[in-house]
């Protein structure tokens, strides 16, 4: 492999002009910057990425860790995130926490071990020490779409509230008086406040939430599956199974199916996070749409953001309701725009 000497002396040029070409100086005259760009060129010349973050102290590199990549939402997130970091000239490394906090922690450990210039995580718990520290010690993180409350650090998400309301609203409208949810872990913010926004919306109709119809899951599909047969053996079980994740969705739809039932007719399914899978399931599944590619990309620029010195800014997108099949409706016949509207603060 050619050296930087070599493209020095094919340049006509010496090392430090070749060093300061590189990196992009200004006090380099035209004439001698196409020489060394044409000599790396020629040479196929590739600069040594660890030296050069030795002698910068960046590795152009940003770590992401994700809740679980088996998840069409994060996997989504994460395609996102490479885009536009690569378009802003970083690369990602990812881990894969698989929704356990210490796989999770094991990864986070591993990229500052790394010396990536900025983290971006969705925490699987909100109790982890190790991003505690790192957060306190001024690492460069943003939370994207869980976060830790109290973590001084920006945060990129959606706000499912208002579409949890009118997922409720349209419910109510076709006749649903008794509705369950399958819960997330409490320990995320997304499980906890995807339950409250239920809630909440319930009690503008009169409409109770009883334990019984508070399910517990864990954002696996087999979590969902147990859900929601407890629903169904209940004296009065559910009209309408809410899953507050796209995986429990499937799992509950998997239990339904196998006591030979039938959605919507028997009993109607919703989820939060629509997925592209939910449109050849059958029947489609009407779900709480977040804009998934838009967070990622958001994300990203607000982490090169605090990397690169300006001020930290936390972003809000809206979620918003996809209605199909599920619930007993019928398919929209054209898809609801995503929304672009975006609210930004400081965190």
């Amino acid at each position: 492999m050619a050296s930087i000497k070599d493209v020095a002396a094919e340049a006509g040029v010496s090392v430090a002009t070749v060093s300061r070409v590189l990196n992009d100086h200004p006090s380099v005259s035209v004439d001698a910057r196409t020489r060394v760009l044409a000599a790396v060129e020629a040479l196929g010349y590739r600069p040594n990425a660890v030296a050069r973050s030795l002698r910068t102290d960046q590795t152009r590199t940003l770590g992401l860790v994700i809740s679980d990549v088996m998840n069409p939402y994060f996997t989504e997130l994460a395609r996102s995130v490479e885009e536009e970091a690569r378009a802003l000239g970083y690369s990602v490394i990812f881990g894969n926490a698989d929704e356990r906090p210490d796989l999770q922690d094991h990864h986070v450990r591993t990229l500052l071990d790394r010396r990536i210039d900025g983290l971006l995580v969705s925490p699987t718990d909100g109790g982890s020490p190790l991003m505690l520290d790192a957060a306190r010690a001024g690492t460069p993180m943003v939370f994207v779409d869980r976060w830790i409350p109290g973590v001084d650090v920006p945060v990129v998400r959606a706000d499912g509230r208002p579409a949890v309301r009118d997922l409720v609203a349209h419910l109510h409208g076709l006749g649903h008086r008794r509705l369950a949810i399958i819960a997330g872990p409490a320990a995320t913010t997304t499980g906890s406040e995807r339950v409250e926004a239920f809630r909440e919306a319930l009690a503008e109709y009169g409409l109770p939430l009883p334990d019984a119809y508070i399910g517990q899951g864990d954002f696996q599909a087999e979590s969902g599956r147990r859900a929601t047969d407890a629903f169904l053996d209940l004296a009065e079980p559910p009209e309408v199974v809410f899953a507050a994740d796209n995986l429990m969705a499937l799992g509950a739809l998997d239990a339904v199916r196998a006591r030979g039932m039938r959605v919507p007719e028997d009993i109607a399914l919703a989820a939060f996070d629509d997925i592209p899978w939910f449109v050849h399931t059958d029947p489609p599944v009407t779900a709480v749409a977040q804009p998934t590619g838009e967070l990622g990309r958001a994300a990203v620029r607000a982490l090169v953001d605090v990397i690169e010195g300006r001020p930290p800014q936390s972003v809000t997108l809206a979620a918003w309701l996809v209605v199909r099949r599920s619930c007993g409706e019928p398919a929209p016949a054209t898809p609801p725009a995503e929304p672009s509207a975006t609210n930004r603060s400081q965190p």
